[in-house]
């Protein structure tokens, strides 16, 4: 019988805590080095807290709009309590972390509360959480240390009016005017969740449109929504600096308007924490951002080192970090393993209503990268959706000429989400429109739409 393999893993993230799952089944001995909580950024700060504020945000959204279907509940029936709101939030976050936390210690790995790094000679030391620090050998490691905020020189987070997204969650009270400076995913999540709570909303914008890297047409029905809803997009316009105004903040673009405001949310973006990992000593490669460059097995340039996660800047989010560090485990310690397809990556907006997406972008069939054919479908013309007073969104579909192969589409809708897992299905099983067409849909159901879809690309020429 074999040494056992030796497996240190940097950072308690989601692609941390799954690698460290799948390398215990494994049977290698797992150390896996965490300073701020399992589950990282992802359960304590970022996905899990914005999630579940957005949740609260959703019911308004429903409340608000219930008037079609016959309810008059008056005028201000809800309010929201911003400080219960928080306190939910962060007690969620923490107990989702305990439960992780648990099934990584059931699993036989061990935890050590600090921050690691890497030296030569296969070498691993950590600066305890308690004071000293501890050294062992590794076989096989993987960093696995995500990103934080990305700061403006100009516009320093002060925790009270100026805050960055880790920050929103210690407000007592709704934002009597928040200006949200980014208009990327988390920009448009935390705008269209705090215009629903009931706060007045900024959005600045440096692009033409919000969300610019996903469907436009998906873009343009948010933006739509946004107008309706009241919600302010100043597109095209830079953030220059941010300060503090007495009570309030002034944003001052880069064309010289100003925005007054009680609060501001930053959201330009991540940058990874690689730094004091040893990387340079240990000839690990980073791009010209500083993130590790990995293939798509997860490995580094360094022998025996992988990487995972946002720290790779490979796709920010929880489910491909996962991944990662699964597949480099399954690599490392020599099980089955898959190269990562970013093609059949589930990716979700979550606004309201929320931009689900997979495969192939319609960006890139219109550019001729891929020939393909596309059918759009209003949600507008869907049964259980005019049952729901649904009147924004859409299924898109698209498939390869010739073949009907399913190639990639987009949601929007509530729930966006949940629909987009047949498509996704779809797309990695290789699975054609006839395939979809053929198959039994619940009536009356939205997703209804994709099998709908599904019937009108069999039948295109």
């Amino acid at each position: 019988m074999g040494a056992v393999t030796r497996v240190a893993i940097l950072g308690g993230g989601p692609g941390g805590y799954e690698a460290a799952l799948v390398a215990a089944q494994l049977g290698a001995e797992v150390t896996l080095i965490d300073r701020d909580g399992v589950g990282g950024s992802t359960v304590l700060t970022d996905c899990v807290p914005s999630k579940t504020l957005i949740a609260t945000a959703e019911v308004l959204t429903e409340v608000a709009e219930s008037s079609e279907l016959g309810l008059d509940l008056g005028e201000e029936a809800v309010r929201v309590d911003l400080a219960r709101v928080n306190a939910r939030v962060m007690r969620l976050a923490r107990a989702q972390s305990a439960d992780t936390e648990a099934a990584v210690e059931r699993s036989g790995v061990r935890i050590v509360r600090g921050a690691g790094r890497l030296a030569p000679g296969d070498r691993v030391i950590v600066d305890l959480n308690d004071g000293g620090t501890e050294e062992f050998i590794a076989d096989v490691a993987l960093l696995a240390t995500g990103a934080r905020p990305r700061i403006l020189p100009d516009a320093q987070p002060d925790g009270e009016r100026i805050l960055s997204w880790e920050q929103v969650y210690d407000l007592d009270e709704l934002p009597e005017r928040l200006i949200v400076v980014g208009s990327g995913v988390t920009g448009a999540e935390f705008a269209s969740g705090y215009n629903a709570l009931g706060a007045d909303v900024v959005l600045v914008s440096s692009r033409d449109r919000v969300l610019p890297s996903e469907d436009a047409d998906a873009a343009r029905v948010l933006e739509d929504v946004f107008a309706r809803r009241g919600l302010t997009v100043l597109s095209k316009s830079r953030a220059e600096s941010v300060k503090r105004q007495g009570d309030g903040v002034l944003v001052t673009l880069s064309d010289g308007r100003t925005v007054e405001g009680s609060h501001c949310l930053m959201a330009v973006g991540s940058v990874p924490n690689t730094e004091n990992l040893g990387l340079d000593e240990c000839g690990i490669a980073v791009d010209s951002r500083g993130f590790v460059t990995v293939d798509r097995v997860s490995r580094t340039s360094a022998r025996g080192v992988y990487a995972a996660g946002d720290c790779t800047g490979v796709l920010m989010l929880a489910s491909v970090a996962a991944m990662q560090g699964r597949t480099a485990m399954w690599h490392a310690l020599g099980d089955a393993v898959r190269p990562l397809d970013m093609k059949t990556v589930a990716a979700n907006v979550f606004t309201a209503p929320e931009i689900a997406t997979v495969g192939w972008s319609q960006a890139a069939i219109d550019a001729g990268e891929i020939d393909a054919r596309t059918v759009k479908l209003p949600l507008s013309t869907n049964a259980r959706a005019k049952m729901q007073g649904i009147s924004d969104g859409f299924v898109k579909l698209f498939c390869r000429t010739g073949t009907g192969i399913v190639v990639g589409g987009v949601v929007v809708s509530p729930r966006a989400s949940e629909l987009i897992h047949p498509i996704s299905l779809a797309v990695e099983g290789s699975l054609t429109v006839d395939q979809l067409a053929r198959t039994f849909a619940v009536y009356p159901s939205l997703s209804g739409s994709l099998a709908e879809a599904s019937r009108r690309l069999r039948h295109r020429d």
